[in-house]
């Protein structure tokens, strides 16, 4: 994969790997819970067990954010990866303590941007998976790239 990555380098059915994984730990659900979801399952195991969830269970918007984390770790857009809209993002399996996370993500669609003639609009569907292979997110995400040559279709 390239250092950078311009527009240009992005095709429909490309595949990425996160280059890497991401280990959830308690005290970090705890912890994101506390300061931007605090709802007893993401805060206390004994309130998690008496729950939906049924144990302590990460907030769904922590494991977003995980996801964005191997997102830009993994695809180096130039420039930084700009964000251009969530079409979908389902959270399909609680992530717990000590699941790790990776993701797969496929380019499912490339064009030019209509506003900005130096970018390009790339849709991608990403699945996040823990060490089991269950899905935990999936979600479609538009970012805009860079063109090589800007001005140039």
């Amino acid at each position: 994969m390239p250092k950078e990555m311009y527009f240009e380098d992005f095709y429909v059915g490309q595949k990425m790997n996160s280059v890497g994984s991401a280990k959830v730990t308690a005290e970090e659900i705890k912890e994101f819970g506390q300061k931007y979801d605090p709802q007893p399952f993401h805060l206390d195991e004994a309130a998690g067990e008496g729950s939906f969830f049924k144990g302590l269970a990460a907030s769904g918007w922590l494991t977003a954010a995980i996801v964005m984390r191997l997102r830009v770790q993994s695809v180096p857009v130039a420039g930084g990866m700009i964000g251009a809209g969530v079409e979908e993002m389902r959270w399909t399996q609680p992530v717990r303590p000590g699941d790790t996370i990776r993701t797969e993500i496929e380019v499912v669609g490339v064009r030019h941007s209509n506003s900005r003639p130096d970018y390009g609009v790339v849709r991608t569907r990403t699945l996040a998976l823990n060490q089991r292979d269950e899905v935990v997110l999936r979600s479609t995400v538009n970012f805009l790239a860079p063109l090589r040559s800007p001005g140039q279709k």
